[in-house]
């Protein structure tokens, strides 16, 4: 983990939950790729309000990163790589873009929280992701859908 302020909180973390002292490392993720909206998200998973987050397959094995699991910690970051949080995943499931519900969208508790609103977001965050690899979000795109709960 280079980011100090990532390893100083799961430092942090680590000195009240010994039984995880074994565990990996946890990734260090902001959310969004712009500094409002990463700031804002960040923001959302410490008021305990955003529960859920979804990255494209596609996106995912384009920049070569491992698929994530059940039971993986995170070290939420605002924009300027400084930690806001932990936050450990409690499902992880491959769903259609379409099939995403208002349930769902609900979870990820961003704007009015409706599923019109994740919709456009998202389908716009796809674009701007896919777009550098030629490639367009489809509605039958797999998206990795995962709930977390904020540990620390």
């Amino acid at each position: 983990m280079e980011n100090a302020s990532a390893r100083n909180m799961w430092g942090d973390y680590l000195d009240k939950h010994l039984e995880d002292a074994f565990h990996e490392a946890p990734q260090v993720i902001h959310f969004c790729d712009n500094q409002q909206d990463a700031d804002l998200c960040a923001d959302l998973v410490k008021k305990g309000i955003k529960k859920a987050t979804t990255d494209s397959l596609l996106g995912l094995q384009y920049r070569n990163e491992p698929l994530p699991k059940i039971g993986d910690f995170k070290v939420v970051t605002n924009w300027d790589g400084e930690a806001q949080c932990i936050i450990k995943l409690t499902s992880v499931k491959l769903k259609p873009y379409f099939s995403i519900d208002a349930a769902y969208a609900q979870l990820e508790g961003e704007g009015d929280k409706s599923l019109d609103y994740w919709k456009k977001v998202h389908w716009d965050y796809y674009t701007r992701e896919l777009e550098p690899y030629g490639r367009v979000p489809r509605e039958s795109m797999i998206l990795i859908c995962q709930e977390f709960e904020r540990i620390f």
